[in-house]
């Protein structure tokens, strides 16, 4: 039963010794490549590789940034306005609490302020008293010698310097308070402008967004109204076919049925020749011409007599 359990604890032993080879090839693998690399990148392009690394890093994070959708990234705007809630109600605790702190402070100095007045008017009234010179002084149904006068008033006049001191001190404390609580209080209202701000950024956003995608949507239409123009030019141009072939219907069925009752006139040629030209009619030359022969015989005949 020992042996084997020594033996399962020396093949554990060699198990583990094994994997932390393997882990320390595996590292010394690592370490060879990123060593051949950073070599090869510096006998490549000499002392300017790691500007070569840094640009080629830097244009691959703008691309993978710009192909990430714009509805994700208004998502993770929106995300991270919310992300600023908690932060906002923290400062507001943190706020709250210094108010009330402010608050105790404010009623620590006004009682203070009060007492040192009082302490202030028994200071004034002893030394009033001791200017008098008298020898014995009497308050409240007893009386005290000018030395317990004295000393009474020597006591008092230290313990109101320690109180108007400490009065002073708390005055400069509770004024930085103060004003560090204004500066948080305009922090925190800045904060919360902001957060608005941002939130209508987004929707802003949100609506130019929309507004593209609408005239995208649009410019798709338009590319439907171009198909719906060409059916109706298709549409047109099989109407004019039709009305024409009916036409043609319509003209051989007056040629080929209806009688003619009259003989179609003939146009005389001569006569569109002669009005075209501005001459005279036809008969009024042949008339003419008719004349002219006449006086021709005429004259031959009366000239025959003279002859003879």
């Amino acid at each position: 039963m020992c042996n084997h359990e020594n033996e399962c604890g020396m093949r554990h032993q060699a198990q583990r010794l094994h994997k932390k080879m393997e882990d320390l090839t595996m590292f010394k693998k690592l370490l060879l490549v990123g060593t051949g690399s950073t070599l090869v990148l510096g006998l490549v392009f000499g002392t300017g590789a790691a500007s070569y690394v840094s640009t080629t890093a830097s244009r691959l994070q703008e691309q993978v940034k710009g192909s990430v959708p714009v509805e994700f990234e208004l998502d993770r705007a929106r995300q991270m306005i919310k992300n600023l809630t908690p932060e906002i109600r923290r400062n507001m605790h943190l706020i709250a609490k210094e108010e009330v702190e402010v608050e105790r402070m404010q009623l620590q100095v006004s009682k203070l302020q009060n007492g040192l007045n009082g302490d202030q008017a028994d200071l004034l009234r002893l030394k009033t008293d001791l200017d008098e010179g008298k020898t014995t002084y009497v308050y409240a149904s007893h009386s005290y010698s000018r030395d317990q006068v004295q000393t009474d008033l020597s006591s008092r006049f230290t313990r109101y310097k320690t109180q108007d001191a400490t009065r002073v001190k708390l005055e400069s404390i509770l004024r930085a308070r103060e004003k560090g609580l204004s500066a948080a209080r305009a922090k925190l209202d800045g904060m919360l402008s902001s957060k608005r701000q941002l939130e209508v950024n987004v929707e802003n956003l949100e609506a130019r967004m929309k507004m593209v995608e609408v005239a995208q949507t649009t410019s798709d239409f338009q590319f439907d109204d171009s198909h719906l123009a060409r059916t109706k030019s298709l549409l047109r141009d099989i109407q004019t076919r039709i009305e024409v072939a009916e036409r043609l219907v319509d003209s051989e069925g007056y040629f080929a049925e209806e009688i003619q009752l009259n003989q179609p006139e003939v146009a005389d040629v001569s006569d569109e020749v002669a009005a075209y030209f501005g001459m005279a009619g036809t008969e009024e030359l042949v008339a003419e011409t008719q004349l002219d022969e006449t006086v021709e015989v005429l004259a031959k005949i009366s000239l025959e007599p003279s002859i003879n």
